[in-house]
């Protein structure tokens, strides 16, 4: 059965169902979010439900779910992703033994995001078609009910999507404050803390923050980026944002000053990010930097949703084009 579904202005399709038995343990051990970890000793319990219902009745703390699933072949032109409904109160989900997302904070500096509605890319590099592939979601919780507690648990897809042919989707180096100094700072001297791109930054233990904050992450341009005019995938940005690679601006949507701002860039929270690279900045074969300058000044803020990731300009081009044609 396929029918459509709009999150975040992008239009997903439903692929499978992933509600059910999952494979569980209390507990915390990081092993466990490897693809072949052997969890045939684990306890079962229904997803969703709070696993208070299901015999963990007064438990609080850590514990993990795996699920093996088998995603077919001709899924491999779509972008998939994972929704997990909601989690109380935190949670860090792996695919094949690679993060792909986190919301909320773990302790020792505990930030719940129980009422935060998890949806979760999948790198197209980490899929094995026609053959299993591990979903493991560790999950904190502080009190009452906790683990996987309610809405959709499937896999998606995002029609006419766009495929970056670098994903940047990760952990990114990430600093409260404004400085135009620090787009040439390499994030090595311990004042940078981590967070996961994408993501809101309030559920990721920086709640109620408004105002200026900073990304940086880092990577080699391998032979793909001479094969055409190069487009950087920021996916979208809450609410205003100025781009820099290796220190040189290469982009921004609005104007990131409050006395600047005008009413038409309100809504610039909801345009997805494509900067064009000039030519030249981008080291071959070296490691390039890149720095995102975000301004938020109310609800959620940071980039928030993909895709993260570099992409041709021809493939940028017909994605649009295809965009267009399909009316959505």
């Amino acid at each position: 059965m396929l029918y459509s579904m709009e999150m975040s202005g992008q239009e997903y399709k439903f692929v499978k169902d992933l509600s059910g038995k999952w494979k569980f343990s209390l507990g915390n051990n990081p092993e466990w979010s490897k693809s072949n970890y052997d969890d045939s000793g684990w306890d079962k319990i229904y997803v969703p439900s709070a696993w208070e219902m299901q015999g963990f009745n007064g438990y609080d703390g850590y514990a993990w779910y795996r699920k093996t699933i088998t995603i077919p072949q001709l899924y491999n032109k779509e972008a998939l992703a994972i929704e997990l409904g909601y989690i109380d109160d935190v949670d860090k989900v792996y695919f094949n033994g690679k993060k792909i997302g986190k919301t909320g904070d773990f302790p020792p500096c505990f930030a719940t995001a129980y009422n935060a509605r998890r949806i979760y890319d999948i790198p197209e590099y980490l899929i094995n078609y026609d053959a299993p592939n591990t979903i493991a979601v560790q999950v904190f919780d502080e009190g009452l009910e906790g683990g996987i507690v309610r809405g959709d648990i499937r896999l998606i897809a995002e029609k006419n999507p766009l495929r970056p042919f670098m994903d940047l989707q990760g952990d990114w180096n990430f600093k409260i404050g404004d400085d135009l100094s620090w787009r040439y700072d390499t994030g090595e001297d311990g004042s940078w803390r981590k967070i996961y791109v994408p993501g809101n930054w309030e559920n990721q233990g920086f709640k109620d923050l408004n105002g200026y904050a900073w990304y940086q992450t880092s990577f080699i341009a391998n032979d793909s980026f001479s094969k055409d005019r190069i487009v950087l995938l920021l996916g979208k940005i809450d609410d205003l944002d100025e781009v820099f690679i290796n220190g040189i601006k290469v982009g921004q949507t609005g104007f990131m000053e409050p006395e600047h701002r005008q009413r038409e860039h309100t809504e610039a929270y909801n345009q997805l990010r494509g900067y064009l690279i000039p030519e030249g900045i981008i080291q071959q074969g070296k490691t390039n930097t890149i720095h995102v300058r975000v301004s938020d000044f109310y609800l959620e803020g940071g980039i928030y949703a993909g895709p993260i990731g570099f992409i041709h300009q021809q493939d940028y081009i017909s994605y649009w084009k295809n965009r267009k044609k399909s009316n959505y």
